[in-house]
């Protein structure tokens, strides 16, 4: 009975090892494809564009010349300094007027039910124009900026990995009659480290993988 036991344990200890690495697998490509491509990736934390866009998706955006937008494209972009907006809005363009400094912009959320109350030009030779959008992994990205949240979602997976990985080359290695004692003493260990981390880890850390974050209240 106990060795079923045991051996149903490992099972599902490694099944979840396989389930941790596909999805750190996955997040890894989300992270790393788009700068390889030469794309941006943005995380909407605002509802001014549901309908098209959702709190909580990841978009993905591609430089274009300006000189080639049209009105319907959605652009991620900062409001001139005026407008009293200092972060970054995600927002479509309903209107392009000439004017003698270049092409001048309107934009306006989806949701919204009037236009955004200023007018814009870009300096910039290409501007971020959204491509594709990708439902809700965005808060992913959202959780990964708390430092707390960073820990449990990858610190403690990690831990996990690791102590079944050492606990596998106990059982290898050592004698049986000294197996169970060994394990229970690392089993405690990562337990108590993993509990200091996040207990201690700092409010303010900042970690340049979760992305640009946009709040567009408007």
């Amino acid at each position: 009975m106990v060795s079923f036991t045991r051996r149903a344990a490992r099972r599902v200890a490694r099944l979840l090892i396989a389930l941790v690495g596909v999805a750190t697998l996955l997040f890894a490509l989300v992270i790393l494809i788009p700068g390889m491509l030469g794309l941006e990736r943005y995380v909407i934390t605002g509802g001014s564009m549901a309908g098209s866009i959702e709190r909580g998706d990841l978009v993905i955006a591609e430089p274009r010349p300006v000189s080639d937008l049209a009105v319907g494209d959605v652009i991620t972009y900062l409001p001139p300094a005026d407008s009293g907006i200092t972060q970054l809005v995600t927002h479509r363009i309903i209107a392009i007027e000439p004017s003698p400094d270049g092409p001048l912009f309107r934009t306006q959320g989806d949701a919204n039910a009037s236009a955004d109350p200023w007018q814009f030009t870009l300096v910039a030779e290409t501007q971020a124009v959204i491509i594709a959008t990708m439902p809700a992994v965005g808060w992913v990205f959202i959780a990964l900026a708390d430092p707390v949240h960073r820990m449990v979602l990858l610190g403690v997976p990690a831990a996990v990995i690791a102590l079944m990985s050492l606990r596998e080359i106990i059982l290898l290695l050592r004698p049986r009659s000294i197996v169970a004692s060994n394990v229970e003493q690392l089993s405690a260990l990562t337990a108590s480290a993993v509990g200091s981390a996040v207990s201690s880890a700092p409010s303010h850390a900042h970690n340049p993988l979760v992305g640009r974050v946009i709040v567009d209240q408007l």
